[in-house]
């Protein structure tokens, strides 16, 4: 089973840039993608369905902003736009603000080969731009901690594809002293992720196949400088999932031979057997 994520910094852009081209020749049988930045009215036939694929998305209200979407080959028996839409982890949380921006989408595929499986997409904020965009996050992460917590324990297995806009170790950023004190390398920030990967049971299935990779783990570049060219980069694009499904892993690459955007695509094979 091949799964994909993308953060596409707008789907009417990467399309431009030969992103849908370019997935005819994967055959991928999921694709999550991240900050579709666009609305329904604004989505082709070939945006909203590929040939082949059944296209779901949550957009965010806000137009030309944020918003997730999934590919899939298969139907999903069951289709989840925004945290306030699941059971899970949030019956005492508003979380009205988060799923006003887009920024979860979850497919359920119910008796596959692996079991009752859950593909989400996920687009955590990010807090570059200011303090208050900061505080946000920092929100987000706080409620967002009880439904990853439900989740490894639903029964179901999970994986969990986006930007997570956090670098986790020094290994996942190319100048991670100079960033120990930007959004994105706080240290409130990899503690979280520290907690969900050795607490609550999520696996970091990159990082399971690679444990030491370094520069030919980056998935996003900053469009600032020369970062492409230079490859001073940022590990913020994961598959994260339940620790069977990520067993299953069996190869992980990045893609970087196009650009479609400022992010490069996760490739993940898992095993069916």
């Amino acid at each position: 089973m091949k799964i994909i994520s993308l953060n596409l910094n707008g789907i009417r852009s990467a399309t431009n840039k030969g992103v849908q081209a370019w997935l005819k020749t994967q055959d991928a049988d999921i694709v999550c993608m991240q900050e579709i930045k666009a609305q329904q009215a604004d989505m082709t036939d070939e945006m909203l369905n590929p040939q082949g694929y059944y296209g779901n998305f949550h957009y965010a209200e806000k137009k030309g902003y944020s918003g997730v979407g999934i590919y899939s080959k298969a139907k999903p028996d069951k289709v989840i736009e925004g945290l306030g839409n699941s059971i899970l982890g949030h019956a005492h949380t508003s979380v009205a603000d988060i799923d006003s921006e887009g920024r979860y989408l979850e497919c359920q595929f119910n008796n596959t080969s692996v079991g009752n499986l859950s593909v989400i997409s996920l687009y955590l904020p990010s807090g570059s731009s200011g303090e208050e965009r900061q505080t946000f996050k920092f929100s987000v992460m706080e409620r967002f901690l009880p439904h990853l917590q439900a989740l490894v324990a639903s029964g179901r297995e999970v994986i969990i594809c986006g930007d997570w806009n956090i670098a986790h170790q020094e290994i996942d950023l190319k100048n991670y002293k100079g960033n120990k004190k930007n959004s994105g390398f706080l240290p409130e920030e990899r503690a979280w992720l520290t907690g969900l990967f050795n607490q609550v049971g999520w696996v970091d299935v990159y990082r399971s196949l690679h444990p030491e990779t370094t520069d030919e783990c980056y998935t996003w570049w900053s469009n600032r400088g020369q970062a492409w060219a230079k490859n001073v980069g940022w590990r913020i694009d994961y598959q994260i999932a339940t620790p069977a499904m990520a067993a299953k892993a069996a190869t992980a690459s990045i893609y970087k031979q196009e650009r479609f955007s400022d992010h490069a695509p996760l490739i993940i094979n898992y095993r069916y057997d």
